[in-house]
């Protein structure tokens, strides 16, 4: 059981992964602040672990595709004397195709929710971490993030990002006993294929690529906990992760699209 006033903060928090996130750090004693724009839905969730847990669950409405959403997270945290010594960067979404889709704001919002925002909350969030000497941090990618395909241009990329960033903050504060990892799920099952417009992708495809939310978030913790700075989900992903990285297989995989 956490310290009355020590809080794992979780956005996207009221389904997918967030939600499976929320589940087993409760199930684990960890009191909780919930973040999302669907105050229902967090709300419905709170109920739940609060009643099969008896752990303290907070909620903040709060959408992250707007640049104060950040600001707004840690000040209520403060003002409130919540102190969150795991924080889990989850909310995403498929996003605009970089070239295809020609709204420049749709795709600055995209860089706003999938980069600055797990950004702006690493910034704040860690160096209190610090000072306590102690913290966690999930910034869930993908492993669409680990090796160059041709397609929208966006997802993929703003994934490596988080990697990158992960990979560098777990160097910066690891010795200061504060470990961030960037979890790279391969396909999972969650609501995110449905939200996007995916679901005939997904139901054309082997259904040994699929794992579900529950596996990807006990290796996310088990990694973290581990001090590993990037956690690959599943044993057919890690399997395949070594020969995503490799120079020869990177080479091969740089398929470039076809003109249309």
């Amino acid at each position: 059981m956490t310290a009355r006033n020590e809080y794992a903060l979780i956005t996207g928090a009221s389904a997918g992964l967030g939600a499976e996130f929320a589940r087993q750090l409760a199930a684990a004693g960890q009191n909780l602040i919930l973040v999302a724009r669907r105050e229902d839905r967090l709300s419905a969730l709170a109920e739940e672990l609060r009643a099969a847990h008896k752990i303290d669950c907070q909620l903040i409405v709060a959408d992250l595709n707007e640049p104060g959403a950040g600001a707004q997270i840690s000040s209520t945290c403060v003002s409130s004397g919540w102190q969150v010594s795991f924080l889990v960067n989850n909310a995403g979404v498929a996003g605009p195709d970089l070239l295809k889709d020609r709204d420049w704001t749709a795709q600055q919002t995209f860089f706003q929710l999938m980069m600055l925002s797990v950004a702006d909350l690493c910034h704040r969030m860690i160096p209190n971490m610090v000072e306590r000497g102690y913290g966690r941090v999930i910034n869930v990618a993908s492993v669409a993030a680990r090796v160059p395909r041709a397609g929208g241009c966006n997802y993929g990329p703003a994934k490596a990002y988080l990697v990158a960033l992960s990979e560098e903050l777990n160097l910066t504060v690891a010795a200061q006993g504060v470990h961030v990892s960037a979890l790279c799920p391969g396909f999972t099952h969650t609501e995110f294929h449905e939200t996007a417009g995916l679901m005939d992708m997904k139901n054309n495809m082997a259904k040994w690529l699929w794992y579900n939310a529950d596996v990807v978030v006990r290796d996310a913790i088990k990694g973290v906990e581990a001090g590993k700075p990037v956690v690959v989900s599943g044993r057919l992903y890690r399997w395949l992760d070594p020969i995503f990285q490799s120079v020869w297989t990177r080479r091969l995989l740089r398929i470039k699209a076809r003109p249309e």
